[in-house]
């Protein structure tokens, strides 16, 4: 019997004759999307032919790649395929997969920097303050425009957190009647 996984914690993963994947690790069958997902969670495996015994990774990998170009989730352009296709039979074709391991190993390099600064973006890097800044002029634009049509308060008039003592019933119900225009301007952009 196989070994779930070899000397460096590679799964192992049989494909039979009825084109059933078995997964040695969790004894259990499983499918080209669990391949696909295990390979997302960065999970090393190898496909072997149960009969032959040999190492069927590379179709098995091109297989999930074509299912997903299927699935409308194309990520190869047709240029890009043309030309992988005419390095076939180059005398650079040797080349080609290292270098496109290069470029992958950069692009998984620069995303990962990419997501890192993102994330330092906005948590007291360079951007917090401006972040901060536009949060503050929105905010004062947003009180801004709620006062300004109400009586006895001007507009950029900083807000208060009690209405005045002297505020008439008649005030309190034009500013019912301004806030019920504004509801119905907004009910309406909404639909």
């Amino acid at each position: 019997m196989a070994k779930s996984t070899d000397q460096s914690g590679t799964v192992i993963i049989k494909k039979y004759a009825n084109r059933r994947l078995y997964n040695t690790e969790s004894s259990s069958y499983i499918t080209l999307d669990h391949l696909a997902q295990m390979t997302r969670d960065g999970r090393d495996f190898k496909v072997i032919d149960a009969k032959t015994e040999e190492d069927i990774t590379h179709n098995v990998l091109t297989q999930i790649i074509m299912e997903e170009e299927n699935r409308g989730q194309t990520m190869l352009p047709v240029s890009f395929l043309r030309q992988l296709i005419s390095l076939y039979g180059d005398s650079m074709q040797s080349m080609v997969p290292q270098y496109l391991e290069a470029s992958m190993e950069a692009f998984r390099r620069n995303q990962t920097q990419f997501r890192a600064a993102m994330e330092g973006a906005f948590a007291g890097g360079p951007f917090a303050e401006l972040a901060k800044r536009n949060m503050d002029m929105f905010e004062a634009a947003a009180a801004a425009f709620n006062k300004a049509g109400v009586p006895g308060q001007t507009p950029f008039a900083a807000p208060s957190a009690t209405p005045p003592a002297t505020q008439s019933t008649d005030d309190l119900a034009a500013l019912k009647e301004q806030m019920a225009a504004l509801q119905d301007k907004l009910n309406k952009l909404a639909s």
